[in-house]
């Protein structure tokens, strides 16, 4: 069976059908071991091994994965499915909302984590400007993909603070 693996923008083709898994064509000597009864794996990749936890994500297809505790966002399709999407256009397009910094401040408090689901109007961050606290929220539903910023840190405006998916 072959996949099309979406991280951070960059997709690659993983084929399972054969004896020894390909990427992009080439052999890699990996190997999955699922840790019963939990979300934790064991990934061994060139003698290198990885413990990551893997999550569904908020749509068919889509994964949370943390390996070695760096979180990251994956979209996995079976050929079959990325072909109908191709072929009818009903290929989804991730659109990222940045939080951006309104003015230079200090980030005083985080109120979400990555993988975290937000609604519309919750707040995300605090950041103290003139003597002045000011919540940013969300604007719309979504995930929480990245925050780019800690408590203590000082912004300048329009800098990027957190990223919903």
């Amino acid at each position: 069976m072959r996949y099309f693996v979406t991280i951070a923008g960059s997709t690659v083709e993983v084929d399972l059908s054969g004896p020894h898994p390909l990427v992009d064509g080439g052999r890699v000597d990996a190997e999955l071991i699922t840790l019963p009864g939990t979300e934790t794996r064991s990934l061994r990749v060139g003698g290198e091994s990885h413990t990551t936890v893997v999550r569904p994500g908020a749509k068919r297809g889509q994964w949370k994965v943390a390996v070695n505790g760096r979180f990251l966002d994956a979209e996995v399709l079976d050929e079959r499915t990325r072909t109908i999407r191709e072929m009818t256009g009903t290929a989804e397009v991730a659109t990222a909302r940045v939080i951006a910094a309104p003015m230079p401040g200090l980030v005083v408090r985080i109120n979400v984590q990555p993988g975290d689901t937000v609604r519309a109007g919750q707040g995300l961050i605090a950041v103290e400007a003139m003597k002045m606290e000011n919540e940013l929220k969300a604007p719309a539903d979504g995930i929480v993909s990245r925050i780019e910023v800690t408590v203590g840190q000082t912004v300048e405006k329009g800098v990027t603070l957190v990223i919903l998916e």
